[in-house]
């Protein structure tokens, strides 16, 4: 079954930038649309940004313009470049296949804080 590794967040000050990395364990980035996903304390899972297969990118109004979205599929990776940073932001970050659900890794957190 497919497993998602996400990695490379951390301890961040507002207005500071990060790059998520999540690599798939099976060749599926660039078969599906693929999606980041975000869980604040006490809130529901959201939808930040999505790539599909063709390359449509959309993002959540909250971070359009400060978050961008990419992917590797040689090394089945996909990325989340985030800039502008904002506590808001701060959250427990997964990729997963865009919609259709596969299990959940285990996330990576962010935390923008002063």
């Amino acid at each position: 079954q497919v497993q998602f590794v996400e990695s490379g967040g951390g301890l961040v000050q507002p207005g500071g930038s990060l790059r998520l990395s999540c690599a798939a364990s099976e060749r599926i980035v660039s078969f599906y649309a693929m999606g980041w996903y975000r869980q604040a304390p006490g809130k529901q899972r959201e939808l930040v940004a999505s790539i599909t297969p063709g390359g449509r990118i959309d993002y959540a109004d909250s971070v359009r313009d400060r978050f961008t979205i990419s992917r590797d599929s040689a090394k089945n990776t996909v990325y989340l470049q985030m800039t502008s940073l904002k506590p808001e932001d701060t959250a427990v970050y997964y990729c997963n296949r865009h919609m259709q659900f596969l299990p959940w890794g285990q996330g990576t957190q962010v935390t923008v804080s002063s």
